[in-house]
């Protein structure tokens, strides 16, 4: 790994720590630039996992008490959130790497789809007062294909988890569905990195260097988030999926 490779990684993983302190998304941002610094897709994919994943952990922590409420609800739900990760982070082990590349493109497209989504994804939240989703088993079926995607690929998994809180009794409860979301995506995260480091599958000089830069990236956007709009932080990551999504479609469809 050259001076070039680490700059990329760095200014990506600062730039991926605020985008995520202010509005989300930092994926779209971190697992290109791991891309662009020479690693394979999937390496990439599995450094990328470590190198984000301990915002959420972090996040999940500053708000106990939401969680402590939760109780067994939220135990039930993480081990299938843990179950999900772990079989998406094997699937993902199993396959070629050529598999892989192949959806990619829309991979990336559907993260940036599902970001352009989550304002109207919040606003369902604040209105929703249907029946528990998590609490009897039977439904947990709907959150175990949002954790297998999340062991995959990981963009966008906090969006969609929101979606499937939006559906629980506590919905409306912002504060609560963004500890659940950061305790299941943590849930998700741990055993999919656990399965990436046995298996020997991440880069740790490119991983450490861009967790090192996503720390600072969310220091800095903590500052931040007073004052640089959402608006406009969103604006620039969905352009930049959008360019993204283009750039490897050329490279891997066409």
């Amino acid at each position: 790994m050259g001076l070039q490779e680490v700059i990329i990684l760095s200014l990506a993983g600062v730039a991926g720590g605020i985008v995520n302190a202010l509005a989300g998304g930092a994926t779209l941002l971190t697992f290109p630039a791991l891309m662009l610094a020479g690693l394979p897709p999937i390496t990439a994919n599995a450094s990328n996992a470590i190198a984000i994943a301990p915002g959420h952990l972090l996040a999940a922590l500053a708000d106990r008490d939401s969680l402590r409420m939760a109780g067994r609800r939220l135990r039930g739900a993480a081990l299938v959130a843990a179950i999900g990760g772990g079989l998406g982070a094997a699937l993902l082990l199993m396959i070629p790497e050529r598999l892989f590349e192949l959806p990619i493109p829309g991979l990336i497209g559907l993260a940036t789809a599902l970001f352009a989504l989550a304002p109207a994804i919040r606003t369902a939240t604040l209105r929703t007062g249907r029946p528990l989703l998590l609490k009897e088993g039977g439904h947990w079926a709907i959150l175990l294909p949002a954790a297998v995607y999340g062991g995959f690929f990981g963009a966008g998994l906090g969006i969609l988890l929101t979606a499937v809180l939006s559906l629980s009794p506590d919905g409306h409860d912002l504060r609560a569905v963004k500890a659940w979301k950061n305790a299941l995506a943590s849930a998700v995260s741990l055993p999919a990195m656990g399965l990436f480091v046995l298996s020997g599958s991440v880069a740790w000089p490119e991983t450490l260097v861009m967790l090192s830069g996503a720390m600072t990236g969310g220091f800095l956007g903590g500052r931040l988030i007073t004052i640089l709009p959402q608006a406009l932080v969103r604006t620039v990551v969905l352009a930049g999926g959008a360019v993204l999504t283009v750039v490897y479609a050329m490279k891997y469809w066409f």
